[in-house]
């Protein structure tokens, strides 16, 4: 199924939720018009607003509606029920907190219900779409495999699993180069595939074997579009690479592969992100560290004698090392720069432990954002001597240093924050700042913050 189609089927489905939130409140408003309080207006508008942006919300940290997850509608079924129950237990928690009182129950049991049953109804909607696209053969795309190998076996599951609208006839290979019980047929060999293309209408060719190795495929590639075939190659990169995907760039007309795709090379998103940064750093800065500077930083120097901030040298953007700033959270000690904080730590004093227990001990460091050191969400700078060591332990632990560091970041609202007590949890912490450096958009980064602040709500175990 291509991107567009996708892109599309995305769009619709979000637009069909939304407007399911939106006909049963007016449904439910018409219906109760005489027994709803005329006072209270602003309130059942809110709760509407309230339930519309929580339902997005909800859904897009989730992934309900992601490409991935829609086109196999077993996992887009139980993802949805989920974020619905999700949805529930926070409208529930926004009624009670802010004393929604004159909003009536029986209104809200009927929103509820109703949301429920049509969200229902729109599943199965996309099922009969599901069923429409894999019965109707004039929209199905029929693809012949070429060659039979571990790619091609790679490419025929990905083609099962990731395609609404595709269906694979079968393979075409050379007798004596298969030798065990295939899933779809030999349909011919390698000379005989635009005869079996015309025999069952396929209008796609996946050739995993390079033009390079069988002088043939030339000639297949120029039948195949007089045909009106698709023809694509897959490369078959895995003997000089160990990694599932590579990305092809241009100069001109020069292919370039990278290893990653890196969003945050484009000077666009690093300007992007930068006015992110300011724009809530200085907010922050203003309305937050204006006071809470002077305020901890006196219960500080009333507990115990030395400075307000502890600055310590972390890794930066491409290794150069900055002077990150914290809040004090223990007593002066020479091995500071050497020793990581553990659970328990007699370093840390009674006011160090509520701050680093609430991560307020961080907030200094909207400072080294400001001014340009750091980034409100990226890979948590790391000691010195931590870099030096880890990256001669664990594969690619460099890699994290191409973004900025950030006070925040996708490993640490996944559970891998603090002390790392194994080989095994750091590799799973870089393992996530590096999907992080592939994956990167400034909703990411929204999305992130708002995790972080869950988190803090729910006490991470891994906060001391």
């Amino acid at each position: 199924m291509n991107n567009r189609f996708l892109n599309h089927l995305q769009i619709t489905l979000v637009v069909l939720d939304l407007a399911v939130i939106n006909f049963i409140f007016f449904f439910s408003q018409m219906l109760f018009r005489r027994s709803l309080a005329i006072t209270a207006v602003l309130e059942y508008d809110y709760f509407l607003y309230f339930m519309n942006i929580c339902w997005i919300l909800i859904t897009s940290l989730s992934g309900v509606y992601s490409s991935k997850t829609i086109v196999n509608f077993e996992t887009f079924a139980r993802r949805s029920m989920n974020a619905f129950l999700y949805f529930i237990g926070f409208v529930t928690l926004y009624l009670y907190f802010f004393h929604q009182i004159v909003i009536s129950r029986t209104f809200i049991v009927m929103q509820l219900t109703g949301i429920g049953v049509l969200l229902l109804a729109n599943r199965f909607l996309f099922l009969l779409i599901y069923q429409y696209f894999r019965k109707k053969d004039y929209l199905m795309r029929k693809i012949v495999v070429l060659g039979y190998n571990p790619v091609a076996k790679k490419l025929v599951h990905y083609l099962e699993n990731q395609s609404i609208n595709s269906r694979v006839v079968g393979f075409c290979e050379d007798q004596e180069n298969v030798r065990e019980i295939t899933n779809y047929p030999i349909l011919a060999g390698i000379s005989g595939v635009l005869e079996e293309c015309q025999r069952y209408g396929v209008t796609e060719i996946y050739s995993t074997i390079a033009p390079e190795q069988n002088a043939s495929l030339y000639d297949l590639i120029r039948g195949a579009e007089r045909n009106c075939i698709r023809f694509r190659i897959v490369p078959d990169l895995g003997a000089f690479m160990m990694k599932k995907q590579v990305y092809i760039d241009y100069l001109e007309d020069m292919p370039i592969l990278s290893l990653r795709r890196e969003p945050l090379e484009d000077l666009g998103n690093q300007i992007r992100r930068r006015i992110f940064d300011v724009f809530v750093s200085t907010l922050v800065c203003v309305f937050i560290l204006s006071w809470m500077i002077p305020l901890i930083g006196l219960l500080i120097m009333l507990e115990s004698r030395g400075p307000i901030f502890f600055v310590q040298a972390r890794s930066g953007k491409n290794n150069r090392p900055f002077k990150c700033l914290k809040f004090r959270s223990m007593v002066a000690s020479p091995n500071a720069d050497l020793t990581q904080a553990t659970r328990n730590d007699k370093r840390i004093t009674r006011l160090g432990a509520f701050l680093r227990r609430t991560s307020l001990d961080e907030f200094p460091q909207f400072l080294n954002v400001f001014k340009g050191d750091m980034s409100i969400v990226g890979p948590r700078p790391h000691m010195l001597k931590h870099t030096s060591d880890y990256s001669q332990l664990v594969d690619h632990f460099m890699l994290r240093q191409f973004v900025k560091p950030g006070i925040t970041g996708w490993a640490q609202v996944n559970g891998y924050r603090g002390e790392t007590r194994d080989l095994i949890q750091m590799e799973k912490r870089i393992e996530h700042d590096i999907w992080y450096l592939e994956n990167w958009s400034l909703w990411l980064d929204v999305r992130i913050v708002f995790m972080t602040i869950v988190n803090l709500f729910r006490r991470e175990q891994n906060a001391f």
